[in-house]
């Protein structure tokens, strides 16, 4: 059994990005919390910061790990360890180019389909503002 990476007692499998959301099941994406750090009022489920610290702290693994321009669906097994079927149904709707899949399509499609930024943990953000990406530099 797992130990919850806050204190350290038996955990449970959290995604960050929930399968609901259009997480994957690849290691990136879930950390283990006891039940108290999983769905307390600290965890994740009911603390909106958490959840985004978590989602950022996810978001900036990946960019560190995929740090070329463009990858191929075996590179993206390999690196992200993520199982070859998963692979098919992340790429399949992202656009192909002949040096691979463009590192941010695959990053935001494992995020759910969104980046995260510092500035959403502020409690003043609303998720409906539309801010659109162009205008937001990612923090890589």
């Amino acid at each position: 059994m797992k130990s919850c990476v806050v204190c350290g007692k038996a955990g449970e499998r959290h995604h960050i990005v929930f399968k609901n959301s259009g997480g994957f099941d690849f290691p990136l994406n879930f950390i283990y919390l006891c039940s108290e750090h999983h769905r307390g009022k600290n965890g994740p489920h009911k603390n909106r910061i958490v959840d985004l610290n978590y989602k950022i702290s996810m978001q900036n693994e990946l960019f560190n790990r995929l740090s070329e321009e463009y990858y191929a669906i075996n590179d993206i097994v390999k690196i992200l360890e993520i199982n070859p079927r998963q692979a098919k149904v992340l790429v399949n709707d992202l656009a192909k180019y002949n040096k691979g899949y463009k590192t941010e399509d695959v990053i935001k499609k494992l995020m759910g389909g969104k980046f995260y930024y510092g500035f959403m943990i502020d409690e003043n953000y609303k998720e409906w503002w539309n801010i659109p990406e162009e205008e937001i530099f990612l923090n890589k």
